[in-house]
């Protein structure tokens, strides 16, 4: 009885061990397969991207100078000058993240040092629920109610302009820049908060020369990661911003950006006409700049210290 008892705890020791391998090998496999996915998915949008992108240059002989550098652009007359469009893209980018960025650092700050624990359980729902929002719902809302208010209180203005842009584009990143810093801030040890105060800083003063600097990488990517999502955004600037093909002097003139040209126009082309192909080269102008924002971003991640 004890040999049959023994041989049976052994053949489940066996059991599990075999158990624990096989289920080694399926998580391995199924891990391994989910990266090779989003590999090869990368991949065939980048080739095929620049692929279509790269046939208004080699095949319909647009000029890439005068693509990036022209100031012209008329699908009918056949000028294809991008430059209003990518001045308009940087320019609501950059401004709406000199608005967001303070305002979700702070807001991130707030809610990891200064809030009691009952304000974070307010503020956590509220930046989770600026996320899930539509950005037709923004762009909505801007042109109901932002372009009559700067119609109203501007001279000279119809309201559609790169201001309304700007503040629309920076209510949207305000939560993923605050989430992220957030998240950076809660992060660092408490050893570092400790130490600050046992030398007889303030919090004020462990905040801003102690928690910042060692959380400032994170809080840059936080930004670059809003900047980039801003950078995409079409429906909701496409709203507000007026989409014209000039340069804008004023913030109160309208302006257009890549991504709201080629939402514009996309119905409008053939496929595999000069049009159509100049569309994509728009687009594979914008998948380089995200790569450029990823490895920015990147770069930023290397420099962290903690």
């Amino acid at each position: 009885m004890e040999k049959k008892l023994q041989q049976s705890a052994k053949e489940r020791l066996i059991y599990s061990r075999e158990n624990r391998r096989s289920d080694e090998v399926r998580g391995r496999i199924l891990v391994t397969a989910a990266a090779l996915i989003m590999i090869a998915a990368t991949v065939a949008i980048t080739i095929f991207l620049g692929v279509k992108g790269l046939q208004s240059f080699f095949i319909n002989g647009v000029s890439p100078i005068e693509f990036l550098t022209s100031r012209n652009w008329s699908l009918g007359d056949k000028s294809y000058g991008v430059l209003p469009f990518i001045f308009g893209s940087f320019a609501v980018t950059v401004l709406s993240a000199l608005i967001a960025g303070p305002l979700g650092i702070g807001a991130a700050i707030f809610m990891t040092e200064i809030a009691p624990s009952w304000g974070k359980k307010i503020l956590q729902p509220v930046v989770e629920l600026l996320v899930g929002i539509p950005s037709v719902v923004y762009g909505f809302i801007g042109l109901t109610v932002l372009v009559p208010f700067i119609r109203k209180n501007f001279e000279n203005t119809q309201g559609f302009s790169l201001l309304a842009g700007m503040i629309v584009l920076s209510i949207m990143i305000l939560p993923t820049i605050t989430s992220i810093a957030a998240d950076a801030m809660a992060s660092l040890p408490k050893s570092l908060k400790e130490g600050s105060f046992a030398l007889g800083a303030t919090r004020w003063q462990t905040i801003r020369k102690v928690l910042i600097p060692a959380a400032t990488p994170t809080l840059l990517t936080a930004i670059v990661l809003g900047m980039a999502r801003a950078f995409g955004e079409a429906l909701a600037v496409q709203m507000v911003i007026g989409n014209v093909t000039s340069i804008p002097k004023l913030l109160t003139d309208p302006s257009a950006t890549l991504t709201t040209i080629i939402t514009q126009n996309m119905g409008n082309t053939t496929t595999g006409s000069v049009d159509n192909n100049v569309i994509w080269s728009m687009g594979l102008v914008l998948l380089i700049m995200s790569f450029i924002f990823i490895l920015f971003i990147r770069y930023l991640s290397s420099r962290r210290k903690i």
